[in-house]
């Protein structure tokens, strides 16, 4: 099966400061994300359900771009850009990810989900 990537855009109120936060923390990232998450140096170990996923930092500017390399997948990469739109003002994130090439559709309704959360984290 081959592994592809894809791009999602969210709207949020928050602000760009407010979202790196949620996205880069423990604290906030098991309010939205995972169940749990340790850190030790750029190593993140998500867990779900029991289940655990290890991911490295590979690229983190503050308030606009954090990009993790999963373990399992050496060539794929997950990342979130912050980005304000500059007619509405509203922060931007774009979330780039990868799957199979058939669960597309899957993986933007379960990244919707979590965002729907994170909204609710973050106030809108």
């Amino acid at each position: 099966m081959e592994r592809v990537s894809f791009d999602i855009e969210f709207l949020f109120k928050a602000s760009p400061t407010i979202l790196y936060k949620f996205l880069t923390t423990p604290s906030c990232l098991v309010r939205w994300f995972c169940d749990a998450v340790d850190i030790t140096g750029d190593l993140y170990t998500f867990e779900w359900s029991g289940f655990e996923e290890t991911a490295y930092m590979i690229d983190d500017i503050e308030d606009e771009r954090v990009r993790f390399h999963w373990e399992e997948y050496p060539d794929e990469f997950f990342e979130f850009r912050i980005d304000i739109s500059p007619v509405t003002n509203e922060t931007i994130l774009t979330i780039t990810d990868y799957c199979d090439d058939d669960e597309v559709d899957e993986q933007k309704e379960l990244w919707e989900s979590q965002i729907s959360k994170l909204r609710r984290e973050t106030g809108g």
